[in-house]
């Protein structure tokens, strides 16, 4: 079965707020969009929907499989090193993360490192690894760029136009520019209350 997300006419209230109402998409194998919108909005609400977190105010989100979910939270034991807290979500997860993939974010010299010490980008680097180690069909990002500088930021951007162009499908909330091919767009104020 190949991968597919769809949203049906979802509407989301957040406290006394209804954030935004009738948004409907559907996407699959192979596709990509960018959420956009200004801040509270409701782009991390939509994610955590999609993500099966947060149920819908109203409509309904359907995924051929769990996603993988990327938000601002390092789910990463701070006191452990950081290979040893990849590991744990690895068993967890099923999933595995090979060397290559370390390398190539620059991680592979710092699994003796507690996560407590690593800069700001080495912690997103990792939560981008850590995020999607069992390699799900479908992938939430939630504001991915932030904390990356230019390189880092641009081997993303590559990582996730592979990954769709392997069949998965992403996701991406973000106020900054993605770069990669035939990427759609939802812009929240259309769906605004």
């Amino acid at each position: 079965m190949q991968a597919s997300l769809a949203a049906t006419d979802i509407a989301c209230r957040r406290g006394d707020r209804l954030l935004f109402r009738g948004l409907s998409f559907a996407l699959g194998a192979g596709e990509a969009m960018q959420v956009l919108g200004a801040n509270g909005t409701g782009k991390t609400s939509l994610l955590r929907i999609l993500a099966g977190l947060l149920s819908p105010y109203a409509g309904s989100a359907s995924a051929s499989e769990l996603p993988a979910l990327l938000d601002g939270r390092l789910p990463l034991d701070e006191h452990l090193p950081l290979g040893q807290a990849l590991t744990f979500w690895n068993r967890i997860d099923g999933g595995a993360i090979s060397p290559e993939v370390l390398a190539v974010h620059g991680l592979d010299t710092l699994l003796d490192v507690p996560v407590r010490y690593l800069s700001t980008g080495q912690r997103k680097r990792a939560a981008i690894v850590q995020s999607n180690a069992r390699q799900a069909a479908i992938w939430l990002l939630d504001e991915p760029l932030n904390g990356l500088d230019i390189h880092a930021g641009e081997r993303l951007q590559s990582a996730v136009a592979h990954y769709c162009a392997q069949g998965g499908i992403a996701v991406i909330a973000s106020h900054q520019p993605f770069a990669m091919p035939d990427l759609r767009t939802l812009d929240l104020a259309e769906f605004a209350v």
